[in-house]
């Protein structure tokens, strides 16, 4: 999800199948085997690269997928003994169709942490969902040889046998047709069905896993008469039956239909890494920490008892959650649930319990360490700002939202029931917060004003950010659909102020 901007529409085969079905550290057992998660950056705040690694060691958690080969985290990660898929972006995948650049490449982020009490490099994911639909084919040309270059530059380089190239790809490149949508049917989709086939089964010769995310979440936020209990582990009225097989969650019916698909093309045995499950805690109605809760510990008893699915069964599951840490500079385009997909709040807190083992415990993950705060100071809306000054409230509003993370004002979210007076003082304390509450950005032409009495609610946390690390800098967010919906909630209340 990370760095995608999917679209809820190319989520899950079986949403119209669905329509008809209808319906801290110490002391921690060791994290389900076959469990990782991705590790993404894309915060104005990111916690310091050296803090993320200790917090892995602390629950157990021995695999971590990135979003690209950023040198401060590969350093940190040294010596960790911490399986790494590292990763190149999609913007990159253009050059790696010269078999000198992808030779580079290796060179530059594979080669140079490959030694003894370096980085434990395992894959190199080729690029992040690159033939979503929603990308409009930008990269069917170029993803499948800058792939064939990678693993080629990798055997040149010594690190063939351990290291393999893979495509993390979207579940949309797969589906079943329209008039039997179970898995038995799945196919990879019909306009790249050709290119799949060639890559899979270059896959297979090579000895890599298809790497795929699946996300139960997005049926539900596309689709309001999704059968909610399909999207979780424990249990439904309604299960859908493929030849004589009983399906009980989306999770297992979709992977199937994966294997199908990969049966179709040839390469029925090939290994299938899930490269990102999840749920969201915020930004959307079912995007909720109790509904995360309940997702992951059905999914962590599955991962732990190895008990794969009905066409893979009694066999171990490579898993990669996402995500690790909410990111509030991620783009919304998909959805304001995009900034809040953390298992971990932005500062590295726990947000429910969770038992990594998959064995029930009523347990909480164990934080980040030695994490400093700016002082406890937020900024909130002057009460006696002039009546000129209220005037101007709905463009500080929408620069505030445009510069930081507004997603918890929106509809069914964690701060969308405060009033008017606090959804301007939640913008202007987040925009502060982004700007490391410098003096100047609790300005807002004499709107607001800062203070030591926290604002807070019981259900709306007033973020206090995180001291800057060295990679973290504000960071413009682009203004989509999704915030215009955020902004709008917000200043359709501003008459009443």
């Amino acid at each position: 999800m990370a760095g995608s901007d999917r679209r809820p529409a190319v989520v899950v085969a079986f949403a119209a199948l669905m329509l008809l079905a209808a319906g801290g550290g110490v002391g921690l057992l060791p994290a389900a085997e076959g469990l990782g998660v991705n590790w993404g950056t894309m915060a104005s705040h990111p916690l310091p690269p050296r803090a993320v690694v200790q917090m892995l060691q602390d629950n157990g958690i021995k695999k971590v997928k990135l979003f690209d080969a950023d040198a401060g985290t590969m350093e940190a990660l040294a010596g960790s003994g911490v399986e790494v898929m590292v990763a190149i972006p999609n913007n990159l995948l253009d050059l790696l169709t010269d078999y000198d650049a992808a030779r580079d490449w290796v060179h530059e982020n594979v080669s140079r942490y490959s030694f003894d009490g370096g980085v434990n490099i395992k894959y190199v994911a080729v690029g992040n969902e690159p033939f979503l639909s929603s990308l409009n084919g930008t990269f069917l040309n170029v993803t499948f040889p800058a792939l064939q270059n990678i693993q080629r530059a990798l055997d040149d380089a010594g690190h063939g046998d351990t290291i393999k190239a893979t495509v993390p790809l979207n579940a949309d490149v797969y589906n079943s047709p329209k008039d039997n949508q179970v898995p038995s049917t799945g196919r990879f989709r019909s306009d790249i069905a050709g290119l799949m086939t060639e890559i899979v089964q270059f896959m297979n010769q090579t000895g890599a896993p298809f790497t795929v995310n699946i996300y139960p979440f997005l049926s539900l936020y596309s689709n309001d008469n999704f059968p909610l209990d399909f999207a979780f582990f424990d249990g439904t009225d309604s299960p859908v039956v493929d030849n004589g097989i009983q399906y009980t969650n989306v999770f297992d019916a979709n992977f199937d239909t994966l294997v199908s698909a990969l049966s179709a093309a040839g390469v029925g045995g090939l290994p299938i890494v899930v490269g990102e499950v999840g749920w969201p805690t915020d930004g959307d109605k079912h995007a909720r920490a109790d509904y995360a809760q309940r997702f992951y510990a059905g999914l962590l008893r599955k991962l732990a008892a190895n008990a794969g699915t009905p066409l893979r069964p009694n066999q171990y599951v490579e898993v990669y959650l996402f995500s690790l840490v909410d990111e509030d500079a991620k783009s919304v385009a998909p959805g304001n649930f995009e900034r809040h997909w953390g298992i971990l709040r932005y500062d590295g807190q726990p947000k429910y319990a969770m038992d990594l083992s998959g064995q029930g415990r009523n347990t909480a993950l164990a934080a980040a360490r030695g994490i400093r705060y700016l002082p406890r100071a937020w900024c909130v809306l002057n009460p006696i700002a002039s009546p000129d000054a209220m005037s101007r409230i709905g463009d500080n509003v929408n620069y505030a939202c445009t510069f930081a993370d507004c997603t918890s004002l929106g509809y069914g979210s964690t701060c969308n029931g405060m009033d008017a007076a606090g959804n301007v003082s939640y913008a202007f304390n987040a925009y502060f917060q982004v700007q490391n509450q410098v003096e100047e950005s609790c300005g807002f032409q004499g709107l607001a004003v800062q203070t030591l009495q926290n604002p807070s609610t019981d259900a709306c946390n007033f973020t206090i950010q995180i001291e800057p690390s060295v990679a973290g800098r504000p960071v413009a967010l682009t203004v989509t659909a999704a915030a215009t919906a955020v902004l709008l909630s917000v200043l359709t209340v501003m008459a009443s102020l």
